[in-house]
């Protein structure tokens, strides 16, 4: 029996189950990078000091002379929440899997939701990099940039859940879409930014891991900066929506960016004031996610693919309209 036909077998996934789905794999994307910044705050990142094992010859943590037990599980309480993330994974390719059994066009939703999977098993490689280079600030950036892209997928794949796969029709004017694509930039560029004031600060992972050489003022700068013609860039998009009378459900995710982003300016503002405090360090990376997440959406909103029609197995709808 081939795998197609075991998953034809089981039970069609309710619209509630796809929302559900498509919010779980936007909270998995987007927490893992949180429960890592504990891990580095924590200095527990080389409480398993190599990988894919804790230590030499043990999968889990076990006493070992010169590391502390507690860094220990922290580290490898982290690396088993990937796990849940990989469950999650496997549910969003199954849910979009059965869905295209019942309506083979839905292609692009099944692409969609085998980049999380996808994405899943380039950040273990990335982490175990990461691990055997001692945490050298640059590969922790790099884990964490990567992790940006899978969470504004998982945005979209939840889209996808709820519309059709028409060719997307905008709902933006052309300069509203070129102000879209400068705003997504932007956004990447503070992250980066953002990634070497944290590799130039004191929250390495471990006291032994070498930082990046550089006067953290000019970098934090560099970064707030970023963000300054990130909400001009917002700010001027807003104006394009003026012009059209965009529909209510973009202006909603147009005020919910800009919530969000002064929110994480001002976090920001604060961490740094008050020497970058542990807690504060976690709370800033769950805003760099929501950033991502508001974004995301909004650029999802400006875009119309068409009715969803397949909230429902296709014998009931074809039952439905032939009724």
């Amino acid at each position: 029996m081939s795998l197609r036909s075991l998953i034809a077998r089981l039970p069609y996934p309710s619209a509630g189950v796809q929302r559900a789905v498509g919010i779980a794999a936007v909270v998995a994307q987007a927490g893992i990078g949180v429960t890592g910044s504990v891990v580095r705050v924590t200095g527990s990142g080389l409480g398993c000091p190599t990988w894919p094992q804790c230590v030499a010859g043990s999968l889990v943590p076990v006493r070992h002379p010169g590391i502390d037990a507690v860094t220990q599980w922290i580290e490898f309480s982290n690396r088993m929440l990937t796990g849940v993330v990989i469950v999650v994974a496997a549910l969003a390719v199954l849910t979009a899997w059965r869905i295209q059994i019942d309506y083979p066009e839905r292609k692009r939703l099944v692409k969609l939701a085998w980049t999380m999977p996808g994405g899943v098993v380039l950040q273990a490689v990335i982490g175990g990099m990461t691990v055997l280079a001692k945490l050298e600030w640059w590969t922790v950036a790099i884990h964490f940039l990567a992790s940006t892209p899978l969470v504004w997928l998982a945005v979209m794949l939840l889209k996808a859940f709820r519309e059709g796969d028409e060719p997307a029709r905008p709902l933006v004017p052309k300069l509203g879409r070129q102000m879209l694509v400068l705003l997504t930039v932007l956004m990447w560029a503070v992250l980066i930014a953002g990634t070497t004031v944290t590799g130039a600060g004191p929250h390495g992972g471990d006291v032994n891991t070498h930082r990046l050489d550089a006067p953290i003022e000019q970098l934090a700068r560099i970064h707030s900066g970023l963000l300054v013609a990130y909400l001009l860039v917002l700010g001027v998009f807003g104006l394009t929506l003026m012009r059209v009378g965009a529909p209510k459900r973009v202006w909603q995710r147009y005020a919910w960016v800009w919530i969000v982003a002064l929110l994480q300016g001002v976090l920001g503002t604060v961490q740094y004031a008050l020497g970058v405090p542990e807690a504060m360090v976690s709370f800033h990376v769950l805003g760099s996610a929501l950033v991502i997440v508001a974004t995301a959406l909004l650029w999802t909103g400006t875009r119309d693919r068409g009715p969803v029609t397949s909230l429902e197995p296709a014998e009931k709808r074809e039952l439905a309209t032939a009724n």
